[in-house]
């Protein structure tokens, strides 16, 4: 059997004030770009004609044009503020069209028929091909929306009450804390990377949320067992050790993860891509909350609300000040 990082020793919770920060920086990085798309498109999010209402459009040419003979030509049909992109090679292209153009007052379903035509005749109708076109309202795109946020709310929610029965509520509290912190730095990366957010994405990011809660949990259970079995060495020391038991079984587990993944994003095809992207860095920021930032935050708690009696589930005292002063505690427990 393979065994790596056995026995290891490294102190994963003392630079959490350079991870923090790091990952701070991160996200505010994103709402940036979320301003500055804001202001350039009209939308922060890059929202799939699933959420937005009107049509999509995809189009396959013979011989591949120039992509602002295309925007002029969609203009000229009666919407000039269509998007347009390359799909997969430079001879496919999407455009999103909304349900009425402005300088035309034509009806969503109309849209893809005005497209086609308005393309046929200035490229030819031999060497332009519909591949498809889906149109969806826009009361549909709200309800979808409203949804996708409710499915993440009641997730979080759940998995608070799970966690304070399972274990107690300071770890429920500092699993849903690393969870949201998963949410804030994958919709930063949404903005920086312009991805589009399709009900594809929602799933991604509802994966991923399972994925860093697994991966959490696997950690503060470790903690548990540890607090049983030594009952006085700091929450500081049993973090720390708990992180180090469990390596090995999260390097193997998220390199897996990560190979598949990676697979689909360089071989799957264009459509699935935006998920792949989004469950590849759902690995990177699930490991790296389940460390620095569950781990920091359920020192925080304990040193904000102290436990006076045993833990739920056999747990330990721990003393206020072993948490605020986890260098000195971890130092003394070494010696």
């Amino acid at each position: 059997m393979l065994r790596i990082l056995h026995n290891t020793k490294y102190d994963f919770i003392k630079p959490w004030r350079i991870a923090i920060g790091a990952t701070v920086a991160f996200i505010l990085a994103g709402f940036v770009f979320l301003g500055v798309h804001e202001a350039r498109y009209g939308s922060a999010l890059n929202r799939s004609i699933e959420f937005t209402g009107g049509t999509l459009i995809q189009v396959q040419f013979r011989q591949p044009p120039h992509v602002d003979e295309i925007r002029s030509t969609v203009g000229q049909a009666g919407f000039p503020n269509a998007e347009i992109q390359e799909f997969g090679n430079t001879r496919e292209f999407t455009i999103r069209a909304s349900g009425a153009g402005q300088g035309a007052n034509v009806a969503v379903e109309q849209t893809a028929h005005n497209v086609q035509a308005a393309l046929e005749q200035k490229f030819g109708a031999q060497n332009v091909t519909i591949v498809r076109s889906e149109i969806i309202g826009a009361r549909v795109g709200d309800e979808l929306t409203r949804n996708a946020v409710i499915a993440i709310l009641i997730s979080l929610v759940v998995t608070l009450i799970y966690l304070a029965i399972r274990f107690e509520w300071r770890f429920g509290a500092a699993a849903v804390i690393a969870t949201a912190h998963d949410l804030l730095s994958t919709l930063a990366f949404l903005a920086i990377m312009r991805l589009e957010v399709s009900l594809t994405v929602v799933a991604a990011l509802l994966t991923v949320i399972g994925y860093s809660l697994n991966d959490t949990i696997i950690i503060f259970d470790r903690v548990r067992e540890d607090l049983k079995k030594n009952r006085s060495d700091s929450l500081y020391t049993v973090l720390n050790k708990a992180i180090n038991e469990t390596l090995p079984r999260s390097v193997l587990t998220h390199f897996t993860v990560a190979a598949a993944t990676f697979s689909l994003l360089v071989f799957g095809p264009e459509v699935i891509r935006p998920f792949s992207w989004i469950m590849l860095f759902g690995v990177v920021t699930g490991t790296f909350s389940s460390i620095y930032i569950a781990g920091p935050v359920l020192l925080w708690i304990e040193h904000r609300w102290p436990r006076t009696s045993t833990a739920k589930g056999g747990g330990t005292r721990v003393a206020a000040t072993e948490v605020a002063r986890p260098s000195r505690s971890a130092s003394t427990a070494a010696r």
